[in-house]
């Protein structure tokens, strides 16, 4: 179903300076089996919701978390709607970054810190469980002070207190014989400093430690993670010049999840993306 036939009246005549672009599930994950082989396919039925980050507006819904569903959307747009457009936040999608270079190739293109956090979250975890592994031969236990302070080691440095910093250099101490644990740690960390810098000549520098603690730990988790930080750089550079997050995106699904509750799952998805759009505009008048 073409999602521009359910969308707001004024949608083409509005030009907002900020998009914010994500995904979200439509339904559950489903698995469909072919008659004729007999094999089983997995389908996850995701949809794409596009957001004006001044007003936190719905302003369109469209199948999929590809370029094509957020070109085709974009590409149905008047070309001065479009070039109104000054920045569009997004998460590390290569799809959505592909579909914006075609369509709004003059706009600032701005990656979600909250998805960098996550990706670094996610190699430090994987460090320490195959350091478990490793050193243990097994999975960590509650035992293991690594493990129980697996939450500990997610969390930013600058906000633990002094008994938090006390516990997690503990955890150092105990459970980390190789370093490796500690290293990736710093790793995170500093990837939280390169966001936090206001200007770009303090990302650069910020950046340019980064790169030593990723080959001080030369890990494939980390080595990835700064990979990773060099494909989105100039990504980077825009959310530290303009702060552009999927912060109302991320709002707008939480919403999302409470008219799909309600409506005890939405198997049209013509009267799904209506309900949301109706929902979007009547919050944003109100």
């Amino acid at each position: 179903m073409d999602s521009a036939a359910v969308r707001l009246p004024d949608v083409d005549r509005l030009r907002p300076r900020m998009l914010g672009i994500d995904e979200h599930r439509f339904r559950s994950v489903r698995f469909f089996k072919d008659p004729g082989t007999g094999t089983w396919t997995r389908y996850e039925p995701w949809m794409t919701t596009i957001v004006d980050l001044d007003t936190g507006q719905v302003l369109g819904i469209v199948d999929g978390r590809d370029s094509t569903g957020v070109g085709d959307w974009l590409f149905k747009r008047p070309l001065e709607w479009r070039l109104g457009v000054q920045v569009v936040a997004i998460d590390p999608s290569a799809a959505f970054r592909r579909a914006l270079r075609m369509w709004l190739p003059r706009t600032a293109v701005s990656v979600d810190h909250f998805h960098l956090i996550q990706l670094a979250n996610q190699a430090l975890t994987e460090v320490r469980q195959r350091l478990s592994q490793q050193v243990r031969g097994r999975r960590g236990r509650a035992a293991d002070p690594a493990w129980a302070n697996r939450r500990l080691l997610l969390r930013a440095g600058s906000d633990l207190s002094a008994a938090g910093l006390d516990r997690l250099a503990g955890v150092f101490a105990t459970d980390d014989p190789t370093g490796k644990l500690q290293a990736a740690w710093e790793v995170k960390e500093q990837l939280r400093l390169v966001l936090r810098t206001g200007s770009l000549e303090g990302a650069a520098a910020a950046k340019q430690k980064l790169h030593g603690y990723v080959q001080a730990a030369a890990m494939p988790e980390t080595n990835r993670l700064w990979r990773t930080v060099n494909r989105w750089w100039k990504e980077i550079e825009v959310l530290i010049v303009t702060g552009a997050t999927t912060a109302k995106v991320e709002a707008n699904n939480t919403t999302i999840k409470n008219i799909k509750r309600k409506g005890r799952g939405y198997r049209n998805p013509w009267n799904y993306q209506s309900r949301i759009l109706m929902a979007s505009a009547a919050k944003t008048t109100a």
